[in-house]
């Protein structure tokens, strides 16, 4: 990469354009493992690049329930709008420096929801039979096919955000390439409200499903929670990866 890679912002920048969807993100679990970037950069697409933090990239399993999704700045969309989600998700930057992730998979239980994502923007989405449940102190996030996951924490105190933890977090696009086309779908949000969380329960086969057969078979490196945040979604815009110079 020539281009300087942006600096990790905990605010998010002053997107202007037009809005795609809005949604909530709440009840958030975020269990992180560290990897070479060896085992990422090839499950990313061309131009894409792992993005590293003190010499490793990261590995995120992040269940949350997804609350009032509505189209461009409508009101949330009855029943369909709201639904539990898991994604496995990688962190990357592309040859323009431009920070973003990459959803290896996204498991969500509305149907409808997953057939549209996939066709519109080609995103790895699945439908899942899924659940999120309260007792006492803990929440427990499942998902029975077709990967079963089980995650169970135990929900602390308000975190302080350091810089690992805006690295993981603060993240506004998205990378994806869909029928040729190498996409960035930008996103803007309030800062994260973290949590210290302690995992009671990791029974996951969607990070084998991902590409990561080794990782729910130790416990993560980083663990969090958050209320969650409100988010906004622009439009997906191509961007072009810098062309070769040709030797005389």
């Amino acid at each position: 990469m020539s281009a300087p890679i942006e600096p990790v912002t905990r605010d998010a920048p002053g997107y202007t354009g037009p809005t795609m969807m809005t949604q909530r993100w709440c009840d958030v679990a975020f269990l992180h493992w560290a990897v070479a970037p060896s085992a990422v950069a090839p499950l990313l697409p061309p131009g894409v690049h792992p993005d590293v933090h003190d010499g490793v990239t990261w590995v995120g399993l992040v269940p949350f329930r997804m609350v009032g999704a509505g189209v461009l700045r409508g009101p949330s969309i009855p029943w369909l709008g709201t639904f539990p989600e898991t994604n496995v998700r990688l962190y990357t930057v592309d040859e323009r420096g431009v920070r973003g992730i990459v959803f290896r998979s996204l498991d969500a239980s509305r149907l409808a929801v997953v057939a549209g994502a996939r066709a519109a923007f080609g995103l790895p989405y699945r439908w899942a039979s899924m659940d999120i449940a309260d007792a006492a102190d803990e929440r427990t996030y499942v998902t029975e096919r077709p990967h079963a996951s089980r995650v169970r924490i135990r929900v602390g105190s308000p975190m302080p955000a350091g810089p690992l933890e805006d690295f993981l977090t603060a993240r506004w696009g998205l990378h994806e390439r869909h029928l040729g086309v190498d996409w960035y779908v930008p996103n803007v949000h309030e800062p994260w409200p973290l949590h210290h969380a302690e995992l009671r329960e990791l029974d996951d086969t969607l990070l084998d499903a991902a590409g990561f057969p080794d990782l729910a078979g130790r416990p993560p490196d980083h663990v969090a929670a958050s209320p969650g945040v409100s988010v906004r979604f622009g439009f997906p815009r191509p961007w072009r990866r810098p062309r070769l110079s040709r030797r005389a």
